[in-house]
């Protein structure tokens, strides 16, 4: 993490300083983090980045992306109690959040088999990087993390310009190019026309599968990845992957994956 963000960030807790804490003592002292329920650490290096800008000593306990258990102890931090406590509700939103992302990913990649995890652009804005390194220390893929990474013309792009020239107007040969589609007919159409992925957005689990077995009946099938998106939730994941698709992606992961809890137990020294 970049010292600007964490000025930014730790500036937006502090306000014009912490008038609690500034009451307390000038004493040394040291600290625990806790987990509070089972799921998958993430945001250790960003927790680390915080408390050290503050000149703490930490001792990670464990690594992003191992499982953790209630009641592990995940990190330890040493220094001066009143920094730790300025500190403390940033690192554990960071702590908390990410950790919640990587917990939710690593379900959804196991449910998933072979078929690949994926996020969406629904981040928080300003916490892209964060939440996309959350899904990939989950085992899941952070798909674009801007506009400029590749072409994808969805409903609202094709509502100006045909699928046709779409798909002949790209200007960069390094790019692939993604098409939308809402139906069997779209989804061959787009296959047909050379598009590197399709997009299988909203369609039920049994449209997906029509559309495949479609593919399958044309020679379309091994010439294109197929991505199902909307309305996936780690509940029906399985059903999902369960339709031969390549790549599923989650909005969910990001926008509603919960946090998971975790608490930093304080120990002033004598």
């Amino acid at each position: 993490m970049n010292s600007r963000d964490i000025q930014r960030f730790l500036a937006e807790d502090e306000g014009f300083g912490d008038i609690t804490t500034a009451l307390l003592p000038d004493v040394e002292g040291s600290a625990d983090i806790i987990a509070h329920e089972d799921g998958v650490v993430g945001g250790l290096s960003e927790a680390e980045s915080i408390f050290t800008y503050h000149n703490l000593v930490t001792e990670p306990l464990c690594c992003d992306g191992d499982a953790i258990k209630k009641g592990d102890k995940i990190m330890h931090v040493v220094g001066r109690v009143k920094d730790i406590l300025v500190t403390e509700r940033v690192a554990l939103n960071f702590l908390c959040s990410m950790s919640g992302i990587a917990t939710a990913t690593r379900r959804c990649v196991q449910a998933a088999g072979s078929v690949t995890i994926a996020a969406s652009r629904k981040t928080t804005p300003g916490f892209r990087r964060y939440e996309k390194k959350a899904v990939v220390i989950g085992g899941g893929d952070p798909h674009r993390y801007t506009l400029s990474e590749s072409y994808l013309f969805k409903d609202n792009h094709l509502r100006v310009m045909s699928m046709e020239d779409a798909l002949q107007k790209k200007a960069f040969f390094t790019k692939k190019v993604e098409v939308e589609v809402e139906s069997v007919d779209q989804c061959v159409k787009a296959a047909q026309l050379g598009a590197d992925v399709i997009m299988l957005d909203n369609m039920g689990v049994d449209e997906i599968t029509a559309a495949i077995s479609k593919l399958k009946e044309l020679g379309l099938r091994d010439n294109v990845l197929l991505e199902a998106s909307g309305g996936i939730r780690p509940e029906n994941v399985t059903q999902y992957a369960a339709t031969g698709v390549d790549v599923l992606s989650l909005g969910y992961l990001t926008h509603s994956a919960p946090w998971l809890d975790f608490s930093l137990e304080l120990r002033a020294q004598d």
